[in-house]
């Protein structure tokens, strides 16, 4: 009977976790889609200075004001932005991804982050925010061991992506059965003070949610 309950009470604990990942695995999502903006920016303002850059930083920024205005246009004049070999394209290609994922196509969402995450010309912070994003969708439906192994690079110090990086890994370590591992990675972005401050919150919570019994 003993053994029973435990099995329960395990059971019960998984389902908080996830419950606790999904919630704030949607809000990660737009914290993504938000950073993807400033790269964008820091890109259009800060790299690109010579006529043709500043060009496709205006047609980036007007695409995305026709998506916040549900344009009907925007999908077309994105499609044809992503079809540059510069990070405008990079950029272009990932809303397209998070408009498909919007939509409920999370499959044709996934295909697009493949496809930029193996793209060598890309640039590489963008092709890491792609695995991010691809991981975000995936982590309840992916091989576990086969995902955290894709996101170990990110999750190297130094690596702007890699408190987000580390987060997915311990939600693919409790996918696992690995709960001292998951405990382990959130305990450890929760003290870190480099960390930004929502993200050690959210592990407090998820740790919380991991040890209430």
């Amino acid at each position: 009977m003993s053994d029973f309950i435990r099995e329960i009470d395990e059971d019960l604990r998984r389902d908080r976790f996830e419950k606790l990942w999904r919630k704030y695995g949607i809000y990660a999502l737009g914290v993504a889609v938000l950073i993807v903006l400033a790269v964008a920016g820091y890109a259009g303002w800060q790299r690109y200075s010579e006529s043709y850059r500043a060009d496709r930083a205006r047609q980036y920024e007007t695409v995305l004001q026709q998506i916040a205005g549900g344009d009907a246009k925007a999908a077309d004049d994105l499609q044809a932005l992503a079809d540059g070999g510069d990070g405008y394209a990079a950029l272009a290609r990932l809303q397209a991804a998070a408009l498909k994922a919007e939509a409920g196509d999370v499959a044709a969402a996934v295909a697009i982050y493949e496809q930029l995450a193996a793209d060598g010309a890309a640039d590489q912070q963008l092709r890491q925010l792609a695995v991010i994003l691809l991981a975000l969708h995936t982590a309840d439906t992916a091989a576990p061991d086969e995902l955290a192994k894709r996101l170990q690079p990110i999750t190297e110090a130094g690596n702007p992506w890699r408190y987000s990086a580390l987060e997915i890994t311990a939600v693919l370590a409790q996918r696992s059965g690995d709960a001292a591992k998951a405990q382990e990675i959130l305990t450890g972005i929760a003290d870190d003070l480099d960390a930004p401050q929502g993200l050690r919150q959210r592990a407090v919570e998820m740790l919380a949610a991991l040890k209430k019994g």
